[in-house]
């Protein structure tokens, strides 16, 4: 067997496009900063409508997929089966799409809002509490993971149905390119795809390392500096580069699985030694709030009092969201063979959204309580910054010098989880052919582990990891873009492979004889 090869065309035009950016930006980072600062600005200002109401339709779409005749259609031919136990499918996608970036949003995201809500509300307000975790429970819930599901059904229908041998983008936009899927056109995709995954990737570290850096500080009394964010990037390049090198059986799976036992583990505690009912009641509270106006929170634009809440919030993470898209849809529709279409979707929208939700019970919860009880975080994250008032949560709980060990440790888990998912999803996508039972070469994927690191690194020497995670939302517009051929793609080849031949029970596709079964 032939052992799966670079493809040059995207391979080494990626590479090269990035490092000659982390040149750029190391020669003139302010300049760097401001025409990047300015384009986002652009994109969030004056697609936000369009950005918001296409994230709402790819949920709605979604939905009638998956309870349509199509959502019986098996991913995978008839002696396939799920590759993953239930639980371990899940862990993957959700470590894999989150991170310990969840971690630092549900704790923050909170304090922000009590700051500066939305609709005009009067700041630390009664009312602005109301809203405090429903927002947060909304941008990392049903749309955010729908975006991730629209790219998964698309790739996933093209690698598993019409067994393609290729985990590309450009693939799945064959159905409407054509011939031009598989030509330069074809190569644009798959490097823009691939460039919007390792700025997004530069996203999750602007918020990660200085936070694990901060609890490094309180721990071990060590000055932050320059050189403790590199050893932290150090550490969890020697985590993930580990798991990403022995690949998906014997270290993604295993390290996530772990890390889900850990996250159990940790929210469980700090719900019960917390202020348990006033958790569960705000929660209960706070998921009726976003399920009633959940219409109104995913078109809100503001144009009358034109405050920017909106474009620096929901539209922001809808672009920031949208590029991890087609890299979260690869990933998911690789660890879905053997499931359904309706299951694919269900699994990867419906089961993170309950996961990330239980973050901003537990955390989001326990900072609100915590500042309405006269802790004034709002101070604390204007004067110190967001590290300090996860940190002043912590310290908040019973048996804090083991919590902070525990968050420090799953923290670190976490995010090796999600950055592990990122370096073997970038060397499918720089890999020329992959059979379904094949993975990209072991130095391939160590190779992007590496990548991700050296940036991350760089951007800490040259002060600008802020321009990494503006510069990722850029590509948000092409992305939604691609994300929208393959939608146009995967219904056409369902309609041409099953027409009426769909039926309510599991559905095969003979890619070979092109013969439409039941599965017994």
């Amino acid at each position: 067997m032939n052992k799966p090869k670079i493809d040059p065309y995207i391979f080494w035009p990626s590479v090269s496009l990035i490092l000659a950016v982390l040149i750029l930006l190391m020669v003139n980072p302010e300049a760097g900063r401001t025409t990047i600062s300015s384009v986002l600005d652009s994109i969030t200002h004056n697609f936000d409508s369009l950005i918001e109401w296409f994230t709402l339709g790819g949920f709605l779409w979604l939905i009638w997929l998956a309870f349509s005749k199509y959502g019986s259609i098996k991913l995978g031919g008839p002696d396939d089966k799920p590759e993953f136990s239930t639980f371990s499918w899940i862990s993957v996608m959700l470590t894999a799409g989150s991170g310990f970036a969840l971690m630092y949003w549900a704790a923050v995201e909170p304090i922000y809002y009590l700051s500066s809500p939305p609709f005009g509300i009067a700041p630390d307000s009664p009312e602005a509490a109301k809203w405090a975790i429903s927002y947060g429970i909304f941008h990392w819930g049903f749309s955010a993971w729908g975006l991730f599901a629209m790219a998964a059904v698309g790739i996933g229908y093209t690698y598993h149905v019409r067994k393609i041998p290729f985990l590309k983008a450009s693939v799945a936009c064959e159905g409407v390119l054509g011939k031009y899927a598989s030509g330069k056109v074809g190569k644009v995709i798959d490097c823009i795809i691939l460039l919007g995954t390792v700025g997004g990737m530069g996203t999750s570290l602007g918020v990660c390392v200085p936070l694990m850096s901060a609890c490094f500080t309180k721990e071990f009394g060590i000055a932050q500096s320059t050189g403790l964010d590199a050893s932290v990037i150090i550490i969890w390049v020697a985590i993930f580069g580990t798991t990403a090198y022995l690949g998906l059986h014997k270290g993604i799976k295993i390290l996530s699985d772990w890390n889900v036992y850990g996250i159990i583990v940790l929210l469980l505690f700090m719900f019960l030694v917390g202020n348990t009912s006033f958790l569960m009641s705000y929660y209960s509270q706070s998921i009726g709030v976003m399920i009633q106006n959940f219409l109104e929170m995913s078109t809100y634009t503001e144009p009358i009092l034109k405050t920017g809440w909106p474009q620096d919030w929901t539209v922001f993470y809808w672009a920031w969201w949208v590029v991890w898209a087609v890299y979260m849809g690869l990933f998911i529709a690789r660890v879905s063979k053997g499931r359904t279409i309706r299951e694919m979707i269900i699994g990867s929208m419906v089961c993170p959204t309950i996961g990330t939700s239980m973050f901003y019970l537990v955390f989001g919860g326990t900072i609100v309580d915590l500042h309405l009880s006269g802790g004034n975080l709002i101070t604390t994250l204007q004067s110190q910054g967001a590290p300090f008032v996860i940190i002043s949560m912590l310290e908040s709980l019973p048996l804090f010098s083991i919590v902070l060990p525990l968050f420090m440790i799953i923290g670190f888990v976490y995010q090796a989880t999600s950055f592990q998912g990122a370096a073997y999803t970038l060397a499918s996508m720089a890999s020329d052919r992959l059979l379904p039972d094949e993975e990209p070469a072991p130095w391939h994927r160590l190779f992007w582990a590496i990548m991700l690191g050296v940036l991350g690194f760089v951007m800490i020497i040259i002060g600008g990891l802020k321009i990494v995670q503006i510069a990722s939302v850029i590509l948000a517009v092409p992305v939604y873009i691609i994300i929208a051929m393959m939608v146009f793609s995967v219904m056409k080849w369902m309609r041409e492979d099953f027409g009426s031949k769909c039926r309510s029970r599991k559905m095969v596709y003979d890619a070979t004889t092109k013969q439409v079964s039941e599965e017994q």
